[in-house]
This record gives C-alpha cells, sequence and structure tokens, in this order.
C-alpha cells in the first residue's frame, strides 16, 4: 500500500506527510518530537554562534585597538626597565597612550554598533594586564610602594568577582562616580610615577621644573583613598540588592 506501513498489530499507519510519526509509523511522544527538531537546528548551526564568528568579530578597528594595547607591554616593560630619564619618559607616555586608546575603543565600539563577545572579554583583560606589569615595574624600581600595589590590585579582583557573581544572579551593579575618581588618578599617577624624573614644564599657568615622581606618589595615595571607598560601594550596592531580592523572594512565598 502507498503512503502507508502496515505495523506487527496489524493496524495500517500513514507514514507520508505527518507529523509526530517516526518513519516506522509509530507515533512519537512530544518531548522526544522537539529533541529531534533541536538536534536538526544544531546540525543547521540554528541558534548557536558558529567558530568563525568570533574570527570575524575581532576583525574591526576596536577590537583591534585593544589588541594593540596588549601587544605593546613587552616594549613597555623594556623601556620601563631601563630607569633612564629618556626610556622612563617614553614609558610613561607608552602608559598613557594605552590609556586613551582604551577610552577610544569603547567610545568607538559604542557609536559604530560593534560591541561584540570577544571585545568584552579581551578589553578588561588588556586594562588589567598593563597596569599589573606598569605596578609590578614600578614595584621592582623602589617607586610604587608593594603593599599599595597589593591592596589596589586585590581591589580589582574582588570588585571583579563580585560583580561577576552579581551578574549571575541577575543583578547590576553599575559603576559609581567614584570608581571613576579612582580610575583616573591611578592612571595619571602611574603615568607619573613612570617618568619620575624632574622634567621642565611650560604651561600656559605654570612654568618650571616638575618633580614628576613627587605628583605620582600624591596621585597614588589619593586613588588608594577612592579605590576602598569604590569598593565600600559596591559592596553595599550587592547586599542592597540581595535584601530587595530576599524581601521580594519573602511576600512571594507568603
Amino acid at each position: 500500500m502507498t503512503g502507508a506501513e502496515r505495523t506487527p498489530e496489524g493496524a495500517i499507519v500513514a507514514n507520508v506527510g505527518l507529523r509526530g510519526v517516526s518513519p516506522r509509523g509509530v507515533a512519537q511522544p512530544p518531548a522526544e518530537r522537539e529533541t529531534r527538531r533541536k538536534r536538526q537546528r544544531r546540525r543547521r548551526g540554528g541558534g548557536e554562534r558558529r567558530p568563525g564568528v568570533l574570527l570575524k568579530e575581532f576583525w574591526n578597528v576596536p577590537n583591534l585597538l585593544t589588541f594593540g594595547r596588549i601587544l605593546i607591554i613587552p616594549l613597555f616593560i623594556v623601556l620601563a626597565y631601563q630607569a633612564n630619564p629618556m626610556a622612563s619618559l617614553l614609558a610613561g607616555a607608552l602608559f598613557a597612550v594605552a590609556a586613551i586608546t582604551d577610552v577610544v575603543d569603547g567610545w568607538l565600539a559604542r557609536r559604530m554598533g560593534l560591541v561584540t563577545v570577544i571585545g568584552k572579554f579581551l578589553d578588561p583583560l588588556a586594562d588589567k594586564l598593563i597596569v599589573l606589569a606598569a605596578m609590578v615595574m614600578l614595584v621592582r624600581l623602589g617607586r610604587f610602594p608593594a603593599w599599595v600595589a597589593i591592596l589596589l590590585l586585590s581591589r580589582e579582583f574582588v570588585v571583579t568577582g563580585l560583580r561577576q557573581i552579581a551578574a549571575s544572579e541577575g543583578m547590576v551593579i553599575a559603576a559609581g562616580q567614584e570608581g571613576k575618581w579612582k580610575t583616573a588618578l591611578q592612571l595619571v599617577g602611574i603615568v607619573a610615577l613612570l617618568v619620575h624624573y624632574r622634567h621642565e614644564v611650560d604651561l600656559w599657568v605654570w612654568h618650571g621644573p616638575v618633580s614628576f615622581n613627587a605628583v605620582g606618589q600624591v596621585l597614588t595615595y589619593l586613588s588608594v583613598l577612592f579605590s576602598l571607598w569604590s569598593a565600600g560601594v559596591y559592596f553595599r550596592g550587592f547586599l542592597q540588592m540581595l535584601a530587595r531580592r530576599g524581601d521580594g523572594s519573602g511576600s512571594a512565598e507568603a
């Protein structure tokens, strides 16, 4: 019989053009049909990012700028290691360029609609790597107290972990103004400590020699205060979100 098949029990079941019927003419449960559909979508690549997508996302201007910040780290270390006035000045300039490109690539990604998965991973990674390299070199050169480096780096790891825990629970902790001040003071302080030596500065409001090491020390200690302040704000925000969630769940269960 065309388009049908006789089952062992003798019943005739049409097996052409019927939904929910296996090729053998046996009706499939809904769960099994859904499993088959998911398997077919996976074979066609539906619902999943293909491996080539990440490679295509990499080749855009914001991500290339971010990757460039990682590539300049060895050159930055070599310049900072030499510790003479010219090399120190170049190391400070290179770090300043890296800090500026951090702002530029984020602005370009948002402006051009190029916010990508690989960019979200590379951007904070590049920031932490070059700051870590700078702090290690400054401690080695005696321009940066080791306890300050440990405190600042520990704060970064703790806050990053806290934000990841919050994100996994569907909570977003926005960066406050104190965190932005901490970042600005820390980056400018590191640049000044890298330059280190006394140089003539000719500005509209000031002309004369400036001890960049002294300027860097002041800015660094200020960044420590803002760092602790912003970390406390993050913890307070996290605890407040947990408290609100607990109140909501308690009232829902009641």
